[in-house]
């Protein structure tokens, strides 16, 4: 779901203030797009409503990147005996003018997938924003060994 639409409460809108920024610390360039999903009904049908979807656009297309845009969708398992849904995993799409170009899973191993793939650097800079932003929705009191 757009991030604008699940900016509700001061937690959740610092968390995804918090997530552009992470990103725009890798990419300085991208530019933030807090609703990348149209409003339509067809769109909104597929969307999940239990994720904050980021898109970030490139100022152009770039070899390294392979990509003109990069959506960023945070997954959220709801838990009606937690106070807030669990994050379960990150998906990181890079998009070029085919469609998608790669794609970086939490749950697939982390590693940078796909037809078109960007440059080794990239590919770390991206982990490395997935890693900070899976830390940023993780329970204060959780120690993750396998974000490493």
């Amino acid at each position: 779901m757009n991030a604008a639409e699940q900016a509700i409460g001061l937690a959740t809108t610092t968390k995804i203030a918090a997530v552009v920024n992470l990103f725009k610390a890798q990419f300085p360039d991208a530019r933030a797009d807090l609703a990348p999903w149209q409003g339509d009904r067809q769109t909104q049908a597929q969307v999940d409503p239990h994720s904050i979807d980021i898109g970030f656009h490139l100022p152009g297309w770039s070899p390294r990147y392979q990509s003109r845009s990069i959506l960023v969708q945070i997954r959220f398992h709801p838990d009606p005996t937690e106070k807030s849904p669990k994050i379960i995993g990150i998906e990181t799409v890079g998009i070029n003018h085919q469609g998608q170009a790669w794609r970086l899973s939490t749950v697939d191993n982390w590693q940078v997938v796909g037809k078109y793939l960007p440059a080794q650097d990239i590919g770390e800079k991206l982990r490395q924003f997935t890693r900070q932003a899976f830390e940023l929705f993780q329970p204060p009191d959780h120690h993750p060994g396998a974000l490493s």
